[in-house]
């Protein structure tokens, strides 16, 4: 028989006092105006980084021919800006777990506003180069602004609202398309740049507007504050909260089957102890500790292959729907293709995420996580299958639309997933060292994706896709444990 969680008809205390779980809270508070505010403001941020990262698509070219730089100096600035991602997703989960999350979401929109508007004045080649390392330093802070906004959602629609929350990424990659496809040939990139970064500004001034994640004043011992959070949180709502006094997650037992597995061992990161605990390199330990190692090196492994997988089909669509004729029926660039084109192809591929982000939310609170992620690697197993073969242009471009579909699926329910099984201690470090891992690859698709491809190797190319995917699946059946519909707990189970 399953262990309910402790409602405030419960008692602690021989005087038979009320309480309340901050999951019963915003089950009570449901996602209301409150939660509408919070999700625009992270969907901001989210927006923000996309369009900062997708603006590489588009000022290289110009930037090489006004300054006369080598192709390898055009990569570059490609380059610095994923290696700075690299260093500010781990940077800001430490800051956000052991300062709290509005410390790191200030700490992110100024440090990315900041060097955005530099880059615009940037006077020459190096100079850019250092400031968009900043600005991807900056924008490493992606899992900053999800896990804030995961702490403030209900746990019985957590996975449909946390999709939501993914298509301001998309928006923000249409939004760019669209800008640079405007403004790049009337205005030219220092323009673009200069638009681009509205968005990081607006994060910077909004952040005076926004409030701690409760869960996480409570886990560093502030009930009071978080309890004052709640009442804003139900005054905006126009809801009540439950009748008691708050009390600890921790005192509410999980489910039968965590509770009573031989294998299962569970990690408290309750009060002071995590305080001190978590702080530098500390935290990477914990995530590599014997509790959580597997769960660690399993989420590393999908957020690797999500982005390997996700950034090598869109290289690849812009390879196999070139005009130009090279391998057969293998399709490179043209060097005929025009600015405009490059800009309208862009735009309408990214439209190939919005049916993928429908189908996510779908299935993500219906069937799970893990089945989820399992069936939309499935699914792009299959579209990118015929295509080991050389196809005719409306098939290839129709299998590489359905693939960035169900990928765009799996790299957001992956990111709802990590957040759920790390402990509020060390969420933002936990998916933030994940999505470290996840550039990585990202830097490297390239060499699969265009040099094979365009090297005549198109078997080579989708064999090993196809091989990432089946080991990226089988990292998924071996988690044991599914947040759906589970509270936030400060305890992680975890099964060895």
């Amino acid at each position: 028989m399953n262990t309910a969680i402790m409602s405030s008809e419960q008692v602690v205390d021989n005087d038979e006092e009320l309480v309340y779980t901050i999951d019963e809270a915003l089950t009570v508070l449901g996602f209301g105006r409150f939660q509408a505010l919070v999700l625009a403001y992270a969907g901001l941020g989210a927006m923000a980084e996309a369009m900062e990262v997708m603006i590489l698509s588009f000022i290289g070219p110009s930037v090489k021919a006004e300054w006369g730089l080598s192709s390898g100096q055009e990569s570059l600035i490609t380059t610095v800006v994923f290696a700075g991602m690299l260093i500010g997703a781990y940077a800001w989960g430490i800051i956000s777990d052991n300062y709290g999350r509005r410390m790191g979401l200030l700490s992110i929109a100024v440090v990315t506003s900041i060097f955005a508007i530099l880059s615009v004045f940037a006077p020459n080649y190096i100079s850019l180069v250092i400031f968009r390392m900043v600005v991807g330093i900056g924008l490493g802070g992606g899992p900053v602004y999800s896990s804030w906004f995961l702490e403030f959602v209900p746990m019985q629609n957590r996975g449909m609202w946390m999709v939501v929350f993914s298509t301001f990424w998309t928006i923000g990659t249409i939004f760019e398309a669209s800008l640079a496809w405007i403004i790049m040939p009337r205005l030219g990139w220092r323009w673009l740049l200069a638009l681009s970064s509205v968005p990081c500004l607006a994060a910077f001034i909004l952040y005076f507007f926004t409030v701690e994640s409760p869960r996480y004043l409570y886990l560093k011992g502030r009930t009071s504050d978080a309890q004052n959070v709640l009442k804003k949180m139900a005054s905006i709502n126009s809801t009540e909260l439950p009748s008691g006094i708050l009390v600890s997650d921790k005192m509410s037992e999980l489910d039968e089957e965590l509770t009573t597995s031989e294998n299962t061992e569970l990690l408290s990161t309750m009060g002071n102890k995590s305080t001190s605990s978590n702080s530098g390199f500390s935290s990477l330990f914990t995530l590599l500790s014997s509790t959580l190692i597997k769960t660690t090196l399993l989420m590393w492994v999908i957020y690797f292959a999500n982005s390997f997988l996700y950034y090598g089909v869109v290289l690849m669509t812009s390879e196999f729907s070139s005009r130009q004729s090279k391998c057969g029926a293998i399709v490179i660039h043209s060097n005929q293709l025009t600015d405009s084109s490059l800009y309208q192809n862009v735009f309408i591929t990214s439209f190939a995420e919005l049916p993928g982000l429908i189908l996510s939310a779908i299935l993500v609170d219906k069937v799970g996580r893990r089945i989820s992620l399992v069936l939309m690697y499935a699914f792009s197993f299959i579209f990118l299958l015929p295509l080991m073969l050389h196809q005719n242009e409306l098939l290839t471009t129709s299998l590489l639309f359905g693939a960035r579909m169900c990928l765009i699926g799996t790299y957001t329910v992956a990111g709802i997933y990590c957040p759920e099984l790390y402990p509020t201690s060390i969420r933002t470090t936990g998916v933030g060292v994940a999505s470290a891992v996840g550039r990585i690859a990202g830097m490297i698709c390239p060499y699969v994706a265009v040099e094979l491809v365009s090297g005549c190797h198109q078997m080579a190319a989708i064999s090993l896709f196809e091989a990432v995917m089946i080991l990226s699946g089988t990292s998924v059946l071996l988690f044991k444990v599914e947040t759906k519909g589970r509270q936030l707990n400060d305890i992680v189970a975890v099964h060895n």
